[in-house]
């Protein structure tokens, strides 16, 4: 199987002939491409102070615009919900997750009918729309990415599989699938960021060669580097020395890089290291090496995500469309400290990471890929919802720039909206859409680098916050006690 890699973007088409060749004329509207990692922190690529090795998404980075104040919905469904009608998750059906089981329409487990999606929005405007990667916003196949406006989609229908071996031999639920169809994956070979990475690209291709006057839109999810852990041997060995100075030093050193960087002022503090996560020191030499060995695979997922996305620029750059193309990356909660040993087992026998080990980094780790903030996936303090935010158009934003006006997920849409022309109808199939709570970022891409709310909200399962100027209260469960911050002081 050929090895290919994508990345969350947003892009813009040039219309073309042929293979290798740039067409006179460039299509009327741009490409678009979403990049979405899974479970990734916000220090966790070099271009926002980690040492993982992650040249193409830095090279967006430089060409793009950066974010410092950019924010999800701090877990899985609800910021894909978010992201993909540009509304709030709970009014689009999803302030839980799939199969949660409560009958509330906010909290039905699928995106409802009063919504539309990214696919949906831009499908009606005239594109192409693909999809590889995760899902997660509906099980029923009524609500699968076929039947939500994608054109063609290969997809991971729920929360999380196994990278190498997906089913693990039982396909009674069906995991995967193209269009409306299950996906078998091969009996060996299967590396599932690779795949993602290579459908990506081959949607791409085969759009250009077929139809390039149109333009696309390519939702490029990825699940890594959500648990289990696992990548191929040799990513992981490039990582292998990396974190034997334990999770302490990490934390500090990309605390400084941030500061080098612009990210944080000067001022901003460390955070202390969480409460429920020892001092490296305190370990026993076999602890640290088996703590290192879990970081070192985490870090060889977040690296191979980036060679996919590597792949999906080298074809954008070869078909003659990256310059009229808009390629949007970020994530969609923060590290996770998550037990994955809670959803599956690991196989006697198998190496950290490797076929048939399922392991995951917890909060010890999740606490460096968080740095410098609070707290986790489902937390609504900084380090659950704060997510690294990059947007390269070359025809509109100024490369290696920075914006620190605070910025939403649910404004993704209205942005892509504002820059392709494509408008969203007040009703859709029959029903009255709900208004999207997204804004346009525009002209803050522009260079006012004031934000476009008046106020942010955030809920999920008892988590809770609203940001309002530099003020953010924020309450956790089940405690439901509620603290006031004020941003500029104390992130």
């Amino acid at each position: 199987m050929k090895r290919i890699f994508v990345t969350f973007l947003g892009i813009s088409t040039i219309a073309l002939a042929a293979d290798n060749t740039r067409h006179d004329k460039k299509s009327e509207k741009p490409n678009v491409i979403v990049i979405l990692a899974d479970d990734m922190g916000y220090s966790d690529i070099g271009s926002y102070g980690s040492e993982i090795h992650t040249p193409h998404i830095d090279r967006l980075a430089s060409e793009g615009i950066r974010f410092t104040q950019f924010y999800n919905a701090a877990r899985c469904c609800p910021t894909r919900a978010a992201l993909l009608t540009g509304m709030y998750h709970h009014r689009a059906g999803m302030g839980g997750m799939t199969g949660t089981g409560i009958e509330l329409p906010a909290y039905q487990g699928y995106i409802n009918d009063e919504s539309m999606t990214m696919g949906e929005v831009f499908q009606s405007g005239g594109y192409k729309t693909y999809l590889s990667g995760k899902w997660h916003v509906g099980d029923a196949e009524a609500s699968w990415p076929a039947n939500r406006g994608f054109d063609e989609s290969f997809c991971v229908i729920g929360g999380a599989a196994d990278y190498f071996d997906p089913y693990k031999g039982d396909y009674k639920k069906i995991k995967m699938v193209r269009n409306r169809e299950q996906y078998i994956p091969p009996d060996s070979g299967f590396y599932m960021t690779d795949v993602i990475s290579e459908q990506a690209v081959d949607f791409i291709g085969d759009h250009v060669a077929s139809d390039p006057e149109t333009p696309f839109l390519l939702y490029l999810a990825y699940t890594a580097p959500h648990w289990p852990l696992q990548a191929p041997a040799e990513d992981i060995e490039r990582y292998s020395a990396t974190y034997r100075v334990g999770w302490d030093s990490i934390r500090l050193n990309r605390y400084k890089r941030m500061q080098q960087l612009g990210i944080i002022d000067k001022g901003t503090r460390l955070t202390d290291r969480d409460e429920t996560v020892p001092a490296w020191d305190s370990l026993t030499g076999e602890e640290q090496s088996a703590w290192a060995r879990k970081m070192a695979v985490y870090a060889a997922m977040v690296d191979r995500m980036d060679q996919g996305i590597g792949s999906v620029l080298d074809v954008l750059d070869k078909k003659g469309i990256s310059e009229n193309t808009i390629v949007i990356f970020l994530s969609d909660n923060g590290g996770c400290m998550e037990l994955a040993e809670q959803f599956g087992k690991n196989q006697p026998g198998s190496d950290p990471g490797g076929p048939g080990s399922f392991i995951s980094y917890e909060a010890n780790w999740a606490n460096a890929s968080n740095t410098p903030f609070r707290y986790f996936k489902h937390w609504m303090h900084e380090g659950g919802i704060a997510t690294p935010f990059i947007i390269r158009y070359p025809e509109a934003v100024t490369a290696n720039s920075w914006r620190h006006a605070p910025a939403h997920i649910i404004d993704v849409v209205p942005t892509l909206m504002a820059y392709t022309g494509v408008n969203r109808p007040e009703t859709y199939r029959g029903k009255a859409l709900k208004p999207m709570d997204g804004k346009s970022l525009v002209p803050v891409l522009e260079g006012d680098d004031r934000t476009v709310h008046e106020a942010l909200y955030w809920e999920h399962l008892g988590f809770r916050a609203v940001r309002k100027g530099d003020w953010k209260l924020v309450s956790t469960f089940p405690d439901e006690k509620w603290a006031l911050y004020n941003l500029q002081e104390d992130r």
